[in-house]
């Protein structure tokens, strides 16, 4: 009898331990999400109740609020220095970065909160230290509504996906336009961390899944991290998934077609939050439940795969941590560096998929055909998932890149990502390689805030440039080579360049006129024998040239010591591997 009220009392008092934590979410019964304010003072509450949890304010946001990340650290020590020190590994987990797409804050405050009052059931937690940013878009969170994700089940009130100067976060990891993301890449190097989550829910097609994995592309995180990724991340997590109840597949990246017909690997270019920590060679996935599914499902689910990776984490983490240490000296001597891709649609891995049969009918709005999948007719058949990526562009590693002094808004961003770089000390002259941009093609319609360009064509030329003292001098030969050459070479797919970085460069700044121009011309032709022949081959190929006098002046122009030097040439330099 006594065991009996003994353990009565201990059961009263873990549901009063538990009701003082009960989250919003599990007070509705699945359907409600918390305001920021809540969610911050349920975090706040965790922090001052448990001195293995530390609630820090980091830099700040778009929003006017300071982004805030919550470390969970058993030993009590907070120091990342000193935590790495002792062998421990990071796991990184990112929420609210779309807040429509909430499943994540409402998982993280439910997996910190059973961690702080069972941590016998944690016992991986001994070896690793769990780091979440509560909200990423605090602005979009503020935002709160029950319409703009009109094809979600749930819950009933959210926030908006653009920040608080209309930015989807998830597009400006590599830009940084947003105070979000430099204050992101500031936390993301003070941790280093060892793996990175990103919860999301997908937009798309229908299928009985309720966790689809969007996670690195294994070719182009390469190396031993990619084979890892392939051969023991990724089944390990899919085995958990299964195993709680909630089978995943592959994120179902299926625009364009039914993914009855298979489906392409979504291509997590450095811009998204997972090719980001790529760069730096962090694995990362972004979870993706499915929007049709109920709330409270795709909550448990994103919880069943934090608490999953945990465990991945813990156990793997020696193998990891010597991994990612091998692949950062790796990178360092590495010759050549792959900076565009292109999927191989003759090479594909067959994968087991669970959807449902799609089905066309006229539509009750235009009366025209109309997809519709069909609930009531399940399958499970083998589709190809097409995730073999290949090289397009690859680039030489040089053995520094210069940048002129002026162009600080580049280098404050290299600085931000852990990239060193040295000030010369004095003006002085270099043979380099300089590129010229000889076409550009450019998107008509803005793109977060950009006009990108989209393709590149240079020519490359060895030429003697001045530099002045203070110009930056950038050796590549960093564990951050891949970030260096991703953002600095231009034809890469996600550089400072194509984001507009160095637009000033495309619009020339002197000219001519023509009447001065004219005898000045004569007399270069009469010099240069080589531009008299030139320009009689142009005027003899090309019947338009031949009849402007016009254009003809514009080809002496630009063949000459008179053209602007500065115009189409790019502004970073390469120094060659001797």
């Amino acid at each position: 009898m006594r065991t009996f009220f003994f353990s009565l009392f201990l059961l009263s008092l873990s549901l009063s331990a538990f009701c003082q934590y009960e989250t919003r979410f599990e007070k509705s019964g699945g359907t409600q999400t918390p305001t920021y304010e809540e969610a911050m003072a349920f975090y706040s509450k965790l922090a001052k109740d448990f001195p293995q949890i530390r609630l820090v304010e980091k830099g700040p946001t778009d929003s006017g609020k300071p982004l805030h990340l919550l470390l969970y650290s058993r030993s009590r020590e907070f120091d990342m220095a000193r935590l790495k020190a002792q062998g421990k590994a990071i796991l990184l987990i990112n929420n609210a970065i779309h807040p429509g797409e909430s499943d994540g804050v409402d998982a993280s405050m439910m997996l910190l909160r059973d961690i702080a009052l069972h941590p016998e059931r944690f016992p991986q937690l001994d070896s690793l230290v769990l780091a979440i940013i509560p909200f990423y878009n605090i602005g979009g969170a503020l935002n709160r509504n029950s319409t703009t994700r009109v094809n979600q089940d749930g819950p009933e009130e959210y926030g908006f996906r653009g920040n608080a100067r209309h930015y989807d976060l998830n597009r400006d990891f590599i830009k940084a336009d947003t105070r979000n993301a430099r204050s992101f890449a500031a936390i993301f190097h003070e941790l280093d961390p060892d793996l990175f989550v990103d919860t999301h829910v997908s937009n798309g097609a229908d299928y009985q899944y309720v966790m689809t994995l969007d996670y690195t592309q294994e070719d182009k995180l390469g190396g031993v991290l990619g084979d890892f990724q392939r051969s023991t991340f990724l089944p390990y997590l899919y085995r958990h998934m299964k195993e709680a109840g909630y089978e995943a597949t592959p994120y179902v990246n299926a625009w364009g077609q039914t993914p009855d017909k298979g489906f392409v690997q979504f291509p997590d270019w450095p811009r998204y939050s997972t090719g980001y920590a790529a760069l730096f060679h962090t694995i990362g996935v972004m979870t993706e439940t499915h929007m049709l599914k109920p709330y409270d499902q795709r909550v448990k689910a994103t919880y069943a795969y934090l608490e999953g990776t945990t465990r991945l984490l813990a156990r793997y983490r020696r193998q990891l941590l010597r991994m990612r240490q091998d692949t950062k000296e790796a990178v360092k001597q590495q010759e050549k560096f792959a900076v565009t891709w292109q999927v191989t649609k003759d090479q594909s891995t067959q994968i087991q998929f669970k959807g449902y049969e799609p089905e066309y009918f006229p539509s009750q709005v235009s009366g025209l055909e109309r997809l519709h999948y069909n609930r009531s007719k399940p399958f499970t058949r083998t589709v190809p998932f097409f995730n073999t990526y290949e090289p397009v562009d690859v680039i030489n590693r040089p053995a520094a890149y210069v940048i002129p002094q002026g162009w600080h808004h580049v280098t404050e961003l290299l600085r931000l990502n852990q990239v060193q770089m040295q000030a010369l000390p004095r003006d002085t002259v270099m043979e380099v390689e300089v590129y010229h941009i000889r076409d550009v093609k450019t998107a008509g319609q803005p793109y977060e805030g950009h006009y990108w360009h989209t393709g590149v064509t240079l020519e490359t030329q060895t030429q003697k440039v001045s530099f002045w003292k203070g110009d930056w001098y950038i050796p590549v030969n960093q564990w951050v080579n891949r970030y260096i050459i991703e953002t600095l070479e231009p034809r890469a797919v996600d550089s400072f360049f194509k984001w507009n970085f160095f637009d000033t460069i495309l619009q020339q700044k002197e000219g001519f006129s023509a009447y001065v121009f004219e005898d000045l011309a004569a007399e270069l032709l009469k010099k240069s024998p080589d531009l008299q022949k030139a320009l009689e081959e142009k005027k003899k190929q090309d019947a338009t040239f031949a009849n402007s006098a016009e254009a003809q002046l514009e080809f002496i122009y630009e063949n000459s010591p008179y053209r602007e030097k500065e115009y189409l040439r790019y502004p970073v330099f390469r120094i060659p591997v001797k």
